[in-house]
């Protein structure tokens, strides 16, 4: 699947003036675009949508909200297209394909990894049946300019050798969503070959921002902050010297968008991370310390599923074929993170399965 070609090009060139004219030109070319996006009502698609808004492109949202919330996104806006709606239906697709996107960013998943061990029918549902559907209508329906899928990085080994690069393969699985995310990129392989479309891959990083809401299967920097700003001590499952590779949601919306620009992103996976890794103890004291939070942390016994003691990626290749270059740095993501908790706290409150006080 993976056509490098351009890789050992990009790595010989000098960087002009000219040349960053053209590797801004990724933001003016989505202007007027018709762009899908399934699951935009989540953490990563309503920062997406958001974006695309600014950049006047005419964006089409299909989610059941399972686990985003409308409230999330600027529904007023004359430019956005909401459907609520299913992709493993038939008549959602034909309603969404019926706009004739130009673009469609495939981040709709039955998540997570927790969720996919109690509910693995539904898992496979989703995460494969839903895009298996959504790429044979990309197929039949529309003549597509770019098909980007939204994997995990967690389909890498748990021994892998770090960082992890996207060469790395790993065929021993401990949920069934690790399972499916590589299903979804086997079946874009599939139909980039087969029906040529215009395929790529991102791999997440550990997002986090404005916009998730925190849960009984989210992620653990939405959850820190819910219990922080409660006074609560927060609880990290396993010894806190774990480590991962944090990536600010903003980041990695600007990673999606480049891999819907440039040519060479075509056929090929990359990584959306950072290249940093953090101690889950340091992100639980830095978290602590931003909120004012004294009540410390605890530790939980390790969940049986959730194996790996490092996670860090590599992301030289998105760099030099993309010129994605994650800048937020840890401190700047959670404090922008926080911000956003505090304006949005009572609907938080209503939309967290999580207790309160």
């Amino acid at each position: 699947m993976y056509n490098l070609s351009y890789l050992y090009i990009v790595k010989s060139l000098c960087i002009t003036e000219r040349d960053e004219k053209i590797m801004l030109d990724y933001l003016s070319y989505l202007k007027g675009k018709r762009v899908l996006i399934t699951g935009g009502a989540g953490t990563i698609g309503n920062v997406l949508v958001k974006k695309l808004l600014q950049l006047k492109a005419y964006v089409i949202v299909i989610d059941n909200l399972s686990s985003g919330f409308l409230w999330n996104l600027p529904t007023e806006n004359k430019n956005l297209l909401f459907i609520e709606g299913d992709i493993t239906n038939d008549i959602d697709l034909k309603r969404i394909f019926y706009e004739k996107p130009d673009i469609i960013f495939h981040l709709a998943a039955f998540f997570a990894n927790p969720n996919s061990i109690n509910y693995p029918e539904k898992d496979l549902d989703t995460n494969g049946l839903g895009t298996l559907k959504l790429l044979e209508y990309s197929s039949v329906y529309n003549n597509l300019e770019r098909f980007v899928y939204s994997s995990s990085s967690s389909i890498y080994p748990s021994n892998g050798k770090m960082p992890y690069n996207e060469g790395q393969k790993n065929y021993h699985f401990r949920t069934p969503y690790q399972i499916t995310k590589l299903l979804g990129e086997l079946y874009c392989n599939f139909y980039y070959h087969h029906n040529e479309l215009p395929i790529t891959i991102a791999r997440f990083f550990n997002s986090y921002g404005p916009g998730e809401i925190p849960g009984r299967n989210r992620n653990v920097i939405a959850n820190f902050f819910y219990w922080a700003l409660q006074g609560k001590s927060l609880p990290i499952t396993g010894t806190g010297e774990e480590t991962r590779d944090f990536t600010y949601v903003e980041d990695i919306v600007d990673g999606l968008l480049r891999m819907a620009y440039y040519k060479q992103a075509i056929g090929e996976v990359f990584n959306l991370g950072t290249g940093r890794e953090v101690k889950i103890m340091h992100l639980a004291e830095t978290i602590n310390k931003i909120t004012g939070n004294n009540s410390g942390v605890k530790i939980l016994p390790r969940r049986p599923w959730d194996n790996k003691l490092r996670v860090l990626s590599s992301s030289t290749k998105a760099k030099e074929l993309l010129y994605f270059n994650p800048t937020t740095t840890l401190e700047q993501g959670l404090n922008k993170t926080v911000i956003w908790f505090k304006q949005n706290w009572d609907k938080i409150i209503r939309s967290t399965d999580l207790p309160n006080k």
